[in-house]
């Protein structure tokens, strides 16, 4: 288990961090607009297994590294932020596309096992979700005690919380899908904060890093 006071940390940036339109809760409102609520959270569903096993091998794979290398430590936070960074300006460059392909989804609702089957897939095949545990989970973890078991409890915290704000958001946006269909500016809006925030956490990290 985290120690208390960065688990409470954890908690706060994660809610923080999941509030805000970043790469999956725009995947949802894509799936929203286009075919609904039913399907916006049968797309948060698999898309948060998917993350939350994403999670599960990289706990797995970088903890003991972490724990027994101070240089894999802080060079895996580093270059997680940066990455970040050239994610979140690619975004913000592109944004105006991304915001096109979320008004084309088709128009044809596929069945609620293919929408997790995709979601799922997103969410484990998405380098970003990788590389994104790999640049914050660290950040947390105590590398005195077992840092396996501590990103594990984190990988489980973060996607609860991701469940829950996802939802949210996808229901919103598939009540109000009518309205958010109707001006593109507003998807290249929510796109716009969106790789901000991404851009944002990365010079965090990068500026915060931990050494211990």
């Amino acid at each position: 288990m985290p120690p208390s006071n960065r688990l409470l940390e954890f908690a706060i940036a994660a809610t923080a961090i999941i509030l805000l339109p970043g790469p999956s809760v725009l995947f949802t409102i894509a799936r929203a607009v286009s075919w609904g609520r039913r399907i916006a959270v049968a797309t948060v569903v698999g898309n948060n297994l998917g993350s939350l096993l994403t999670a599960t091998l990289v706990a797995i794979g970088i903890g003991p590294l972490l724990q027994h290398s101070i240089f894999v430590y802080i060079a895996i936070q580093v270059a997680g932020g940066l990455y970040l960074v050239w994610l979140g300006i690619g975004a913000w460059r592109h944004r105006a596309a991304h915001a096109n392909q979320m008004l084309n989804a088709g128009e044809v609702a596929p069945s609620i096992r293919r929408t997790i089957r995709e979601g799922f897939l997103v969410g484990l095949l998405n380098p970003k979700s990788f590389v994104f545990f790999a640049a914050i989970f660290p950040q947390f973890v105590d590398r005195s005690r077992g840092v396996v078991s501590q990103m594990l409890v984190l990988a489980v915290i973060f996607a609860l919380i991701a469940f829950v704000s996802d939802s949210t958001w996808g229901i919103l946006a598939g009540t109000a899908r009518g309205w958010l269909a109707s001006s593109p500016g507003r998807l290249v809006i929510l796109r716009s904060i969106g790789s901000s925030v991404m851009i944002g956490l990365g010079l965090f990290i990068v500026i915060t890093v931990r050494r211990g």
